[in-house]
Protein backbone atom coordinates (compact mmCIF):
# COMPACT_ATOMS: atom_id res chain seq x y z
CA UNK A 1 0.00 0.00 0.00
CA UNK A 2 1.37 3.10 -0.96
CA UNK A 3 2.22 5.71 2.12
CA UNK A 4 -0.42 8.65 2.35
CA UNK A 5 1.71 12.16 2.13
CA UNK A 6 0.25 14.10 4.76
CA UNK A 7 -0.29 18.39 4.29
CA UNK A 8 2.94 19.22 5.87
CA UNK A 9 4.53 16.84 3.91
CA UNK A 10 3.03 18.02 0.77
CA UNK A 11 3.47 21.76 1.73
CA UNK A 12 7.25 21.18 2.34
CA UNK A 13 7.81 20.18 -0.79
CA UNK A 14 5.77 22.86 -2.18
CA UNK A 15 8.04 25.28 -0.48
CA UNK A 16 11.36 23.63 -1.31
CA UNK A 17 10.52 23.55 -4.98
CA UNK A 18 9.35 27.27 -5.05
CA UNK A 19 12.80 28.00 -3.31
CA UNK A 20 14.81 25.95 -5.80
CA UNK A 21 13.34 27.12 -8.87
CA UNK A 22 13.74 31.07 -7.27
CA UNK A 23 17.32 30.59 -6.51
CA UNK A 24 19.89 32.99 -7.60
CA UNK A 25 16.83 34.82 -9.32
CA UNK A 26 17.01 38.66 -9.34
CA UNK A 27 15.19 41.86 -10.35
CA UNK A 28 14.53 41.58 -14.46
CA UNK A 29 13.57 45.13 -14.95
CA UNK A 30 14.48 44.79 -19.23
CA UNK A 31 11.76 45.71 -21.13
CA UNK A 32 12.07 42.26 -23.28
CA UNK A 33 11.66 40.34 -20.09
CA UNK A 34 8.26 42.34 -19.02
CA UNK A 35 5.24 39.92 -18.60
CA UNK A 36 1.93 40.99 -19.45
CA UNK A 37 -0.06 39.31 -16.38
CA UNK A 38 -2.38 36.13 -16.79
CA UNK A 39 -3.07 36.29 -20.87
CA UNK A 40 -3.26 33.28 -22.48
CA UNK A 41 -2.85 33.49 -26.20
CA UNK A 42 0.18 35.17 -28.24
CA UNK A 43 -2.00 37.17 -30.32
CA UNK A 44 -4.14 38.89 -27.01
CA UNK A 45 -0.45 39.02 -25.57
CA UNK A 46 0.49 41.29 -28.68
CA UNK A 47 -2.96 43.36 -28.32
CA UNK A 48 -2.52 44.13 -24.70
CA UNK A 49 0.91 45.18 -25.20
CA UNK A 50 -0.14 47.66 -27.65
CA UNK A 51 -2.08 49.74 -24.56
CA UNK A 52 0.75 49.67 -22.70
CA UNK A 53 1.96 53.20 -21.22
CA UNK A 54 5.57 53.69 -22.81
CA UNK A 55 7.32 54.44 -19.36
CA UNK A 56 5.55 52.79 -16.75
CA UNK A 57 6.32 53.58 -12.65
CA UNK A 58 8.68 51.24 -11.40
CA UNK A 59 6.92 49.16 -8.57
CA UNK A 60 6.92 46.22 -6.28
CA UNK A 61 4.73 43.33 -4.50
CA UNK A 62 5.24 41.11 -1.75
CA UNK A 63 3.92 37.79 -2.62
CA UNK A 64 3.92 36.84 0.88
CA UNK A 65 3.62 32.88 1.15
CA UNK A 66 2.60 31.35 4.54
CA UNK A 67 4.07 28.17 6.18
CA UNK A 68 1.23 26.62 7.59
CA UNK A 69 0.33 22.61 7.46
CA UNK A 70 -0.65 23.83 3.99
CA UNK A 71 1.38 26.08 2.34
CA UNK A 72 -0.65 29.11 1.54
CA UNK A 73 -0.48 32.49 0.12
CA UNK A 74 -1.87 35.74 1.87
CA UNK A 75 -3.95 38.32 -0.64
CA UNK A 76 -5.88 41.37 0.56
CA UNK A 77 -9.29 42.23 -0.59
CA UNK A 78 -8.60 46.40 -1.59
CA UNK A 79 -10.76 48.79 -0.63
CA UNK A 80 -13.57 49.98 -2.82
CA UNK A 81 -12.94 53.38 -2.75
CA UNK A 82 -9.16 53.60 -4.23
CA UNK A 83 -9.14 55.23 -7.01
CA UNK A 84 -7.43 52.30 -9.08
CA UNK A 85 -7.91 48.67 -8.30
CA UNK A 86 -10.40 49.62 -5.85
CA UNK A 87 -12.83 46.62 -4.33
CA UNK A 88 -10.02 43.76 -6.36
CA UNK A 89 -7.66 41.18 -4.93
CA UNK A 90 -4.17 41.98 -4.42
CA UNK A 91 -0.47 41.63 -3.10
CA UNK A 92 0.32 44.14 -0.51
CA UNK A 93 2.47 46.73 -2.85
CA UNK A 94 2.80 50.29 -4.21
CA UNK A 95 5.57 52.09 -6.38
CA UNK A 96 9.04 52.18 -5.67
CA UNK A 97 9.97 55.63 -3.46
CA UNK A 98 13.47 56.64 -3.87
CA UNK A 99 14.13 55.98 -0.04
CA UNK A 100 13.52 52.01 -0.89
CA UNK A 101 16.21 51.71 -3.16
CA UNK A 102 15.32 48.26 -4.17
CA UNK A 103 12.13 46.27 -5.11
CA UNK A 104 12.51 44.18 -1.66
CA UNK A 105 12.55 47.25 0.54
CA UNK A 106 9.47 48.62 -1.41
CA UNK A 107 7.65 45.39 -1.36
CA UNK A 108 8.01 44.70 2.56
CA UNK A 109 7.85 48.10 3.30
CA UNK A 110 4.46 48.12 1.60
CA UNK A 111 3.79 44.92 3.58
CA UNK A 112 4.26 46.44 6.43
CA UNK A 113 2.05 50.04 6.03
CA UNK A 114 -0.53 48.32 4.18
CA UNK A 115 -1.20 44.77 6.63
CA UNK A 116 0.93 45.52 9.44
CA UNK A 117 3.14 42.40 8.31
CA UNK A 118 6.61 42.92 10.01
CA UNK A 119 10.13 41.94 7.62
CA UNK A 120 10.86 40.27 10.41
CA UNK A 121 8.43 37.13 9.40
CA UNK A 122 9.91 37.28 6.06
CA UNK A 123 12.42 35.27 4.16
CA UNK A 124 13.12 36.33 0.38
CA UNK A 125 13.21 33.46 -1.73
CA UNK A 126 13.72 35.50 -5.45
CA UNK A 127 11.88 37.50 -8.01
CA UNK A 128 9.76 36.76 -10.66
CA UNK A 129 10.23 38.72 -13.88
CA UNK A 130 8.33 42.46 -13.75
CA UNK A 131 4.75 42.55 -14.98
CA UNK A 132 3.55 45.58 -16.45
CA UNK A 133 -0.03 46.69 -16.34
CA UNK A 134 -1.88 49.03 -18.42
CA UNK A 135 -2.96 51.27 -15.52
CA UNK A 136 0.58 52.62 -15.49
CA UNK A 137 3.01 50.24 -13.46
CA UNK A 138 5.92 48.00 -13.62
CA UNK A 139 5.55 45.83 -10.93
CA UNK A 140 8.07 43.21 -9.26
CA UNK A 141 6.54 40.57 -7.86
CA UNK A 142 9.14 39.39 -4.70
CA UNK A 143 7.89 36.19 -2.87
CA UNK A 144 8.74 35.77 0.30
CA UNK A 145 8.19 32.93 2.88
CA UNK A 146 6.37 34.25 6.05
CA UNK A 147 7.08 32.09 9.26
CA UNK A 148 3.40 31.62 11.50
CA UNK A 149 3.16 33.73 14.26
CA UNK A 150 2.60 37.26 12.44
CA UNK A 151 -0.25 39.72 13.48
CA UNK A 152 -1.77 41.83 10.92
CA UNK A 153 -3.02 45.85 11.56
CA UNK A 154 -5.33 46.73 8.14
CA UNK A 155 -4.30 50.17 6.72
CA UNK A 156 -8.40 50.44 6.08
CA UNK A 157 -8.11 53.28 4.22
CA UNK A 158 -6.34 50.37 1.51
CA UNK A 159 -6.93 47.22 2.71
CA UNK A 160 -10.68 46.04 3.04
CA UNK A 161 -9.56 42.62 4.37
CA UNK A 162 -7.07 39.86 3.85
CA UNK A 163 -7.64 36.15 2.90
CA UNK A 164 -5.36 32.63 1.96
CA UNK A 165 -5.46 30.52 -0.83
CA UNK A 166 -3.44 27.30 -0.98
CA UNK A 167 -1.30 27.27 -2.82
CA UNK A 168 -1.64 23.51 -4.40
CA UNK A 169 -5.20 25.19 -4.94
CA UNK A 170 -3.60 27.54 -7.35
CA UNK A 171 -1.17 25.35 -8.97
CA UNK A 172 -4.36 23.04 -10.20
CA UNK A 173 -5.05 23.59 -13.37
CA UNK A 174 -8.92 23.00 -13.09
CA UNK A 175 -8.99 26.00 -11.06
CA UNK A 176 -8.16 28.00 -14.04
CA UNK A 177 -11.02 30.32 -15.69
CA UNK A 178 -10.78 32.08 -19.07
CA UNK A 179 -12.48 35.37 -18.96
CA UNK A 180 -12.74 37.49 -21.92
CA UNK A 181 -12.24 41.45 -20.58
CA UNK A 182 -12.42 44.90 -22.78
CA UNK A 183 -8.86 46.94 -22.70
CA UNK A 184 -9.64 50.40 -21.01
CA UNK A 185 -7.09 51.95 -23.49
CA UNK A 186 -7.83 51.00 -26.52
CA UNK A 187 -11.62 49.13 -25.88
CA UNK A 188 -10.15 45.94 -27.75
CA UNK A 189 -11.36 42.44 -25.91
CA UNK A 190 -8.83 39.98 -24.85
CA UNK A 191 -8.76 36.79 -23.05
CA UNK A 192 -7.60 36.52 -19.58
CA UNK A 193 -7.06 33.14 -17.11
CA UNK A 194 -8.63 34.06 -13.52
CA UNK A 195 -8.11 31.99 -10.56
CA UNK A 196 -11.60 31.93 -9.07
CA UNK A 197 -11.81 31.05 -4.95
CA UNK A 198 -15.05 30.89 -2.59
CA UNK A 199 -16.39 34.50 -2.97
CA UNK A 200 -12.90 35.92 -4.68
CA UNK A 201 -12.01 36.02 -7.96
CA UNK A 202 -8.36 36.45 -8.57
CA UNK A 203 -7.87 38.17 -11.85
CA UNK A 204 -5.47 40.34 -13.72
CA UNK A 205 -1.87 41.33 -12.52
CA UNK A 206 -2.49 39.37 -8.92
CA UNK A 207 -3.39 35.70 -11.19
CA UNK A 208 -0.72 36.95 -13.51
CA UNK A 209 1.44 36.70 -11.35
CA UNK A 210 0.87 33.46 -9.87
CA UNK A 211 0.43 31.62 -12.95
CA UNK A 212 3.81 33.15 -13.58
CA UNK A 213 4.56 31.10 -10.75
CA UNK A 214 3.15 28.27 -11.77
CA UNK A 215 4.60 27.77 -14.94
CA UNK A 216 8.19 28.57 -13.16
CA UNK A 217 7.49 25.55 -10.69
CA UNK A 218 5.45 23.20 -12.81
CA UNK A 219 5.89 23.97 -16.56
CA UNK A 220 4.08 25.35 -19.43
CA UNK A 221 0.47 26.09 -19.74
CA UNK A 222 -1.53 22.56 -20.21
CA UNK A 223 -2.93 21.40 -23.24
CA UNK A 224 -6.17 22.99 -23.85
CA UNK A 225 -5.48 26.48 -21.91
CA UNK A 226 -3.41 28.18 -23.99
CA UNK A 227 0.29 28.19 -25.93
CA UNK A 228 2.22 29.44 -23.28
CA UNK A 229 3.03 33.07 -22.26
CA UNK A 230 3.14 35.87 -24.80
Amino acid sequence: MAELRTDSAQARDLAELIRARLAGSEPRHARQDWIVPGMISTPDGATYRRSLPPDPVAAAVLIPLVERERLTVLLTQRATELRTHGGQVSFPGGRIEAHDGTPQAAALREAREEIGLESRFVSVAGYLPDHVVITGFRITPVVGFVRTGFELSLDRTEVQSTFEVPVDYVFDVRNFRRQRRRLIRSGEEVEFCDIPFGEHVIWGATAGMLLTLYRLCVGPWPQGLGPGAP
